[in-house]
Formats: structure tokens, sequence, C-alpha cells
């Protein structure tokens, strides 16, 4: 599997079938679901706690068909099993690709590949078990306040300091989950270099009551380490000017010792820093860091929300893990939207794809998704090295409605560009709101404000899929010169995922469909979705241009001419 070149898709019986339907394809879903009273009931599918709805998708029997057998003819499956078995499917880091390593129940019978398994010398799942526990303890003090700051505080604001996977995936988890964070706990997260970023996230703490984890596998990220030294920085400022510390390198360390953890597994590096590697979590080369927030890299969020809460996010992980082993393709539910994405991106030209949570709590959820998307899959090779022979990766974005029915919609509904929406809703929401007073029209007293909003998110896939069409404008009465501008032309295809509450459970489970989802289009590409190569060019390039940027005229001179101009400017303006 590993060493094998991917198949090429475009030489698939499948792909020439599914090229054909795509000319001249003109969509139908009034037409369809007309036709079809069924197609609700067989196109909407079930995956451990989510119910997933793709009727009205621009999907037919005959479409399905050719993309399942391209699923078969790129093997799908067994690349799946390849991955979770620890083969080295990532192949220009040659290494395993085990994020789903992370959530294997702990001595369950049944685990495929068997409790225990070894991967290049490496009793994976005792490994994972002793971090999980190693994390869970230190949790436990912290929460407990058995862990306090240097003064004999307890913590009351864990700080994650960490970029990329390293940040995305825990702060996206901690909004999605407040609800079940213990009072008296918050947490922040700082990611981006710009000194403004530390600066508000630290400006209104108290040094003694703050807690910092320091999340760099290498702990050697330039954005990472740079916040990391500022806040230690600001540790010794504050407490040295409260008088909680003197001056000295022994009250120092000591400050960094009980204010400072780290996820790395660069002891040595952790040690300088001045955190004891006692309290650094370690996780592994086969966690790729837009995999890894159910690894070790979610530590502040196990301190939030409690061991227990992380062990059922931990189980809605597994479960879809488990959905994907075990469920024939035809009902896979991400390995079907995956497929879907691949119709409407390589035979139908969507170029992006909207994610529209109708939870508040999932705001951060777009930006999780766009780095586990775009730096998974926006590759311009194939794992052997050759030429893509199809266009790969999405554009991923979105925001929470109902905010952006009041901003992006409009191109959604009536653009010229086929955008494929995916809209997630749960039906029981943690707050219970009421509208006693209402507005005298619509909104009656005593409203149930979550059946509104929701009511709102079936209203949009509606609209999206069927349109209105001119002569239902012209039968509201409407101008005659003003009906083309309020037809809507609908066949635009959405997906539309209802679960019970947003629990952690459910939270792991809509990261596992979409890393999922990503796993099943990279295959079908022959790309290597687990390296991110395409990340290092800039980084080097910025410790490169830094002397420059500092006011070294050797290193200014050697730029090109836009850059030189631009450093100019930038010192011109500073000074």
């Amino acid at each position: 599997m590993t060493g094998s070149a991917p198949v090429d898709p475009t030489s698939t019986e499948a792909w020439r079938q599914l090229s054909r339907i795509a000319e001249g394809f003109s969509p139908d879903l009034r037409g369809w679901f007309d036709a079809d009273p069924e197609r609700a009931a067989r196109y909407t599918f079930s995956a451990a706690d989510l119910t997933v709805d793709l009727s009205k998708g621009l999907v037919t029997e005959e479409i399905l068909q050719h993309l399942l057998q391209l699923a078969k003819d790129t093997d799908v499956a067994g690349r799946f099993q390849a991955m979770i078995s620890g083969e080295h499917i990532n192949v220009t880091e040659d290494r395993a690709v085990l994020h789903t390593a992370l959530r294997r129940p702990p001595h369950a019978e049944g685990l495929v590949p068997a409790a225990g398994f070894t991967v290049d010398g490496q009793d994976v799942d005792a490994d994972v078990q002793a971090t999980l526990d190693k994390v869970f303890a230190f949790a436990e003090q912290v929460r407990s306040a058995a862990w306090t700051g240097v003064t004999g505080k307890r913590i009351s604001t864990v700080v994650n300091i960490g970029i990329g996977g390293s940040d995305l995936g825990p702060v996206m988890v901690y909004e999605a989950l407040k609800p079940y964070v213990q009072p008296g706990l918050e947490a922040r997260f700082v990611s981006n270099i710009d000194p403004a970023d530390i600066y508000e996230k630290t400006a209104d703490l108290d040094p003694e009551t703050t807690l910092f984890i320091v999340a760099s596998k290498t702990f050697g990220t330039l954005e990472t380490l740079t916040n990391a030294r500022l806040a230690r920085q600001w540790l010794w400022e504050r407490l040295s000017a409260s008088g909680s510390i003197d001056d000295s390198d022994d009250a120092r360390n000591a400050a960094v010792a009980k204010h400072f953890v780290a996820v790395s597994t660069a002891l040595d590096k952790v040690a300088a820093f001045g955190i004891d590697p006692e309290n650094a979590f370690g996780f592994w080369d086969w966690v790729g860091g837009r995999y890894s927030v159910d690894s070790a890299i979610g530590t502040s969020v196990v301190i939030a929300i409690g061991p227990d809460n992380w062990r059922a996010f931990l189980s809605g992980f597994h479960a879809m893990d488990e959905h994907v082993r075990t469920t024939p393709l035809e009902q896979n539910v991400p390995v079907l939207m995956g497929l879907l994405n691949v119709w409407y991106s390589n035979f139908l030209g969507a170029q992006s794809h909207a994610v529209l949570p109708y939870t508040q709590y999932l705001h951060r959820f777009p930006a999780y998704l766009q780095q586990l998307t775009m730096e998974s899959n926006g590759k311009s090779v194939r794992w052997d090295g050759s030429p893509v022979t199809t266009d790969t990766g999405e554009v991923f974005w979105g925001e929470p409605g109902t905010n952006g029915q009041h901003a992006f919609y409009q191109l959604i509904h009536q653009g010229t560009r086929l955008i494929p929406a995916d809209f997630i809703a749960v039906a029981n929401p943690p707050h219970a709101l009421a509208d006693n007073t209402g507005d005298g029209g619509a909104v009656q007293p005593g409203q149930d404000v979550h059946a509104l909003f929701l009511a709102n998110f079936f209203a949009q896939t509606k609209a999206l899929a069927f349109g209105k069409t001119a002569d239902e404008v012209r039968a509201e009465g409407t101008a005659e010169s003003v009906v083309p501008a309020r037809v809507f032309s609908g066949n635009r295809p959405t997906a539309s995922i209802l679960a019970p509450s947003l629990t952690p459970s459910v939270v792991g489970q809509l990261i596992a469909l979409y890393e999922h989802i990503v796993f099943t289009e990279g295959t079908i590409w022959g790309i290597d979705s687990f390296d991110q190569w395409g990340v290092e060019l800039g980084k080097q390039l910025a410790l490169q241009i830094a002397p420059a940027v500092n006011g070294d005229q050797a290193a200014l001179d050697a730029q090109d001419s836009s850059t030189k101009s631009l450093i100019a400017k930038y010192l011109e303006l500073r000074q």
C-alpha cells in the first residue's frame, strides 16, 4: 500500500461516466423530489449520534453508483485499513498516521486492530493511555486546587500558547464545550506572534492564578516560543511588582515551575526554559498537528471540562472511526460526503465549501476545518511524487447561522458560483430561552427561541434546494421589472447534519466526520493528506528576512526589489 503508486482516478471507468453525466448536467431538485417520495429517506443516514440528510445534494442514483465505484477503484476502504493499522501512509515523512489510536478505549475487547498493537516497535495503546493518565492526573490537581501558583493561590485561568493545530483545535473545542467548563476556571488561547494577541489575553489576568501551557512538539516553533518568553517575562514582572517574588534567579525559576507546563517531546528544551520535564506531556510523530486535538494538545480543555467529559469526547471520535471501519460504503457517511465533494469540485466546478453551524458554541468550527481540510488536501503532487491529474482541495469557510444569513448567504442563494454548504444543528440547546413578550407579530409571547433559530436552519436548506420561480414571484404581486431580481434558481446543494445535543461526544463525532471526509477525498485524488510542506517555505524565508527587518543593510540589499522596498518603507514608518 505505502510504496505503491496511487490509482489515477481519471483513468477509471467511473470517472469517465461521471464526466459524461457532468456534460450538460441540469439538476432538478424540485423534479427529483416530486418524482421520488422516498428521496429524503433514501439519502438520510445515521452515523453515531448524527443524522445526515444528503437528499438536497445534486445527486441521483446513477451519479451515486459511479461515485461509489470510484471509491472502490481507488481503494478508499483499503487505505483506511492501512491507516488504522499503522502503515506508513504519510510517505513524504515516512510515518504512520494514527490519530485514530488517540481515542481508542482502554482495555476494550474487540478493538481493530487488536488492543496493544505495536507500530514501529511502540506499544501504541499503552503509550496513549499512559499519557492520558498523566494529563488527567494533572488536570485533577489543577481543578481541585491541589496544584496552585507559586503564592499558594488556586489556578483560575489557563492560557494555552500554541499555533496551528496546537491552537485551532483546543480553542474550538473549548468554545464548543463551554457549558461543561468547571465554574471558576477559564481558558484563553494565544497563537499569533503579533504582540497584541498576548498583550490582550494577559492584560487583565492575575499572575498568581494563571497557568500557561506551552504547546509545541519540538519546543522550537517560532511563534509559540516567542509568546512563551513574553508570557514568562510578564509573569516575572507582575509577580515582582506585586512583591510576590523577588528578582533572584531562584525565585523566578520557582515561579516558572508553578505557572508553566508544556506539551512537547523535547524535554531538554523544556527544561532549559524552566519547566519541570515531569510537567511535560508528549505525543508522537504519527500525530499530525491538525489531527492532534484529542492528544495532550488538548490539556487546556481537559483541565477546563474534566477527564470524564474528555473521555466522552474521545468516545465520540471512536464511534465515528468505527462507523467508517464497519459500515459499507453505500451507508458510510464520511465517505459519501467526501464523494459528493469530489463530484462538486471535480465535475461541477465548485471551488469553495461553506460550513454553517446553527449553534453559537461551534462558532470556531469553520476556522478549525480550514486547517484540517486545506492543509491536508491543498496538494499538487500525488503520494508517489507525480503531478496530480485533477483539481484538489476546496476553500473551506463559514460562520454560524443566523449571522451568515445577514452577510454572505446572498452569494450562495443568487450568485453565479456553485457553493456546496453543510448546515449543522442540535435539537436540544444548552440554554433553552423563551421570548416572553414577543414582538406582537411574527414572534408570539412565549416563543421558544431555539425553535425560531432552527426554523432558519430548515428554511435555508429548503430555499437553496427549491428556490422560487418567476411565476411564484409574480403571484405575490411583484412588479414585472423586479421579478428577475427576486427569482431564486434553487438547485444549490446542501448537507444537513443534526445531533441531539452538543455534548462532548457529539463534538468528537463532528471532528472525526470531517477528518474522514478529508481522508476520502485525499485517497481518491491520490495525495498524501498528512504532510504540510507548503507551510515551510514562508517560515524559512521569515527567518532569513528577519535581520533585514531589524535594520541589517546587507540582509536588506540581498532581497528582491519588492521585498526591499516594502521593508525600507516599514523601517521609515517605524522610525
